[in-house]
């Protein structure tokens, strides 16, 4: 794939269509009200201010991290993380070395800014990365390798080990790795960021698909201090500072992570086994098993993709995403982190779905 592109049709199509009440194309855990804090107005700063790097928000990412602050660069949501980062290392005629299942966004702003994209297949049915094949990968011409952990789609984690070899491979080429974590908190164990491996690695995370707070489009880049300053440099050009006040309800839900994200390892785990039972009773449908993440990403053994989720959306008021949205058209992404009863409604309705295309 080359030539730039000017939008992201996935993000398109996903905030277009038509809502639905058994949502499995949701890719994050329900929404969290911050008004169960006791949040005072004052507590907000609405003095009409913004602020300069916002060093309190700036610190409490940097506890979450377990980093130094001058390693934290603050976003509007791990999207504009991902440009931020990307405009900062790649441009027009260098190389951009993708996964491939892949999530389309990344891959449109990489082409956006001018950069050619080579690919490196992450191969059913279990979608481990290989370091081996991204070195085989390699060329001249790479500047950045581009990862997401846990993978989006399929919620693959990606071991330290696996990571550190890759890095390894960066580093030889001069190039760097960049790893979208914004799934990371909902490995089955705890998982420390990328960028504790080496100063080649850049990590972009949010408080969005984990925890349920994506109106705050609080996001953030983690790199070495001197690449970090750089990219704060450059965010001058686009949005100058955040706004303060999603700033501050920010670092309050930061302060608290522990009470937003309390009910979320139940919920998962229960929901996982929920798909993990359903795919195992379904001889249409191809899958290793979930074992963490918000997301798998199914094989439809016989038919079409977007017909099911075609019917899905017509008939049953559910809901999926074809798989050609990450370069695997006989695959869809199935979400589950979402109420239980939601969860288990919308596979309920996916296995009526198949059953009739039967």
């Amino acid at each position: 794939m080359s030539g730039r592109v000017l939008q992201s049709d996935y993000m398109h199509w996903a905030k277009t269509r038509a809502p639905v009440t058994y949502n499995l194309a949701s890719s994050e855990v329900p929404h969290f009200r911050l008004d169960r804090f006791a949040i005072e107005i004052a507590d907000l700063e609405l003095d009409g201010a913004s602020r300069h790097r916002d060093p309190p928000l700036r610190a409490a990412i940097a506890r979450k991290a377990g980093v130094d602050a001058a390693q934290v660069v603050m976003a509007d949501g791990t999207s504009m993380a991902n440009m931020l980062a990307m405009a900062a290392l790649v441009g027009p005629g260098d190389e951009v070395l993708a996964e491939t299942p892949a999530y389309e966004p990344m891959i449109a702003t990489a082409r956006f800014l001018g950069a050619g994209i080579s690919s490196v297949a992450r191969r059913a049915p279990d979608f481990r990365i290989d370091p081996e094949a991204i070195a085989a990968a390699m060329t001249p011409r790479t500047k950045l390798i581009l990862l997401t952990n846990l993978h989006n789609p399929t919620g693959v984690l990606a071991s330290e080990a696996e990571l550190r070899a890759i890095g390894e491979i960066a580093a030889k080429a001069g190039a760097y790795v960049l790893v979208d974590e914004v799934y990371l908190d909902a490995a089955a164990t705890p998982q420390r960021s990328c960028v504790h491996l080496g100063s080649q690695f850049i990590a972009t995370a949010s408080l969005t698909k984990v925890y349920g707070l994506s109106g705050l489009r609080c996001g953030w880049i983690l790199a070495a201090p001197e690449l970090a300053e750089k990219i704060w440099r450059l965010n001058e050009l686009f949005g100058v500072s955040q706004a303060h006040a999603d700033e501050r309800l920010s670092t309050i839900a930061l302060d608290r992570l522990g009470e937003v994200a309390a009910d979320t390892p139940a919920l998962l785990a229960h929901n996982r086994a929920l798909v993990n039972d359903f795919l195992a009773g379904r001889d249409d449908l191809e899958a290793p098993p979930v074992v963490g993440g918000v997301t798998c990403f199914p094989r439809l053994v016989r038919g079409n993709v977007d017909a099911l989720d075609g019917l899905l959306r017509a008939r049953y008021d559910a809901a999926i995403v074809p798989g050609r949205f990450f370069g695997l058209a006989d695959h869809f992404r199935l979400g589950f982190g979402q109420p239980t009863g939601i969860v288990a409604g919308g596979l309920e309705r996916l296995g009526a779905a198949l059953d009739s295309l039967r």
